[in-house]
């Protein structure tokens, strides 16, 4: 079976001429073509092969044989739509529910993430009766229009373009560089003030919140991870304003975060969203989606009168692709193995962040990683040129890495979930080599003693707040069973 039809430079001329200028590629001055991929590797139409550290589409690693599997043999048998009976639906949709807390029980299944957004905002008006929209600066939850209303990551860039007066931008909950940092005492409570501020403000002028909607972690924002607690807050306040709270896992979910199948948990076991929408890998690049609510927000939207019907939604493929993802999860202990993982990807990033100045913060949970670069760890002046300088030498060395966060500084970290120490270690060794040559170009060195007075360079992650369990016996384990970077990379150009 041949995996080019065409070649590059003949790709590359019949996108130009028949596909939007708009639908941007990677790296636009050579971009790669990509011709198939196994596991967190990805490999070109020379055969030379690549290592996905951005890929969290392929949630369980590209074309992974029990998920093609599942496909193929339940589309040999059928594929329609809902309105017939069907196991594989309600199967599915029983071990989804599963996994989250039993107040949400009712799944409508959709094809992509920027599918369920939409639908839950429209849970959340019918339920309310109210319409405007919170959402958090940098945020963004999809590309349709009533998505890029309410993402700022995105509306931000309209020439001319104006903010819809129901909806209402809070700030980013960012203890790195945000509005209160992790020297502030309660951060928490801070943030979660400015989203009670912006409710009263609202109500002054007649309007009326039917929902706060985050990303658990934030992730186009820079890989943010809000303060414990601030969730809690905010949904308190917006309850209390006849509003309900919308979790987005699109990109955070399915164990990604190590201790917890679902990020919204590391807020803790007192905090459930009323609604949840997840994208992505439910289906590891099969275009299906979901959204779980609360018995009362189904049937309030019922009580509209309009049914709900989608064609490819909860098809008998689509749910026997997420059966296989699930089950592959539990299976291949892909949740501890982002734990694991995690944390040793995050150890060796902190060991960076003591060896190179432009290294400000080192954030995460699980096999979810962000490396904020500044130029001035006072100042925090971005270093945007710089991480898009790390990105494409990283590429020379084929490893697939991507910046992003309002600066572009931020270096993100979201690999399939079979991503091993071994190819944690690959990616740093690089990275490290990179900085190395990037601050001697620059002259910058890291001073004996770093000025801490804005408190965001001394902030240090307690094994709580990050997530991972820093015992001495797995960190034993983890440098018992690690390869060096130098025998990765061989393999890479194999």
């Amino acid at each position: 079976m041949t995996t080019e039809v065409f070649n590059k430079s003949k790709t590359i001329d019949l996108r130009k001429k028949h596909v939007g200028p708009s639908c941007k590629v990677f790296f636009s001055h050579d971009p790669i073509k990509i011709v198939r991929a196994k596991g967190q590797y990805m490999y070109d139409e020379k055969r030379e092969r690549y290592l996905d550290c951005i890929n969290n589409v392929a949630h369980v690693g590209h074309s992974h044989p029990d998920v093609v599997k599942a496909g193929a043999e339940q589309m040999e048998l059928l594929n329609t739509n809902s309105r017939f009976l069907h196991d594989n639906l309600v199967n599915y949709a029983q071990k989804l529910q599963a996994t989250l807390p039993d107040k949400l029980s009712v799944c409508y299944f959709v094809n992509s993430g920027s599918e369920a957004n939409d639908l839950a905002l429209r849970l959340a008006w019918q339920y309310t009766g109210h319409k405007d929209i919170i959402t958090l600066d940098n945020a963004y939850h999809g590309h349709v229009s009533s998505l890029i209303d309410i993402s700022p990551y995105k509306f931000h860039q309209l020439a001319g373009g104006e903010q819809k007066q129901s909806v209402h931008v809070a700030p980013s909950p960012d203890v790195y560089r945000g509005k209160y940092r992790a020297d502030h005492p309660d951060p928490a409570t801070a943030y979660a003030g400015d989203v009670k501020d912006i409710i009263t403000n609202a109500h002054d002028k007649g309007h009326k919140i039917a929902a706060f909607i985050a990303e658990s972690l934030q992730s186009c924002g820079g890989q943010i991870i809000p303060p414990a607690g601030y969730f809690q807050k905010v949904a308190e306040c917006v309850r209390q304003a006849g509003g309900i709270f919308i979790a987005d896992e699109v990109q955070v979910g399915f164990g990604r975060v190590g201790t917890h199948f679902w990020a919204f948990q590391l807020q803790g076991e007192d905090f459930v969203p009323d609604i949840v929408t997840m994208g992505k890998p439910i289906g590891n690049g099969h275009p299906m989606s979901c959204v779980v609510t609360t018995r009362e927000v189904a049937e309030a939207f019922m009580s509209s009168g309009m049914e709900y019907f989608n064609t490819f939604g909860g098809n008998p493929v689509s749910c026997a692709i997420g059966l296989a993802v699930l089950d592959v999860i539990e299976k291949e202990d892909l949740q501890g193995n982002a734990l694991r993982v995690g944390l040793y990807l995050y150890n060796l990033l902190e060991q960076l962040k003591e060896k190179h100045p432009l290294v400000g913060d080192i954030r995460g949970r699980g096999l979810f990683v962000g490396v904020e670069l500044v130029k001035d760890r006072v100042k925090l002046t971005p270093a945007t040129a710089e991480a898009q300088e790390v990105i494409y030498k990283l590429k020379e060395q084929r490893i697939l890495l991507s910046a992003d966060g309002p600066h572009r500084n931020v270096l993100k970290f979201k690999p399939p979930m079979c991503f091993s120490m071994e190819d944690a270690d690959l990616a740093v060794h690089e990275i490290d080599l990179i900085l190395t040559d990037l601050e001697n170009a620059l002259g910058l060195h890291l001073p004996n003693q770093v000025n801490t007075e804005n408190g965001a360079s001394k902030r240090k992650l307690t094994s709580e707040e990050n997530g991972h369990d820093r015992t001495k016996g797995l960190l034993h384990s983890i440098e018992s069973t690690q390869k060096g970077p130098e025998q990765q990379k061989k393999r890479l150009r194999t």
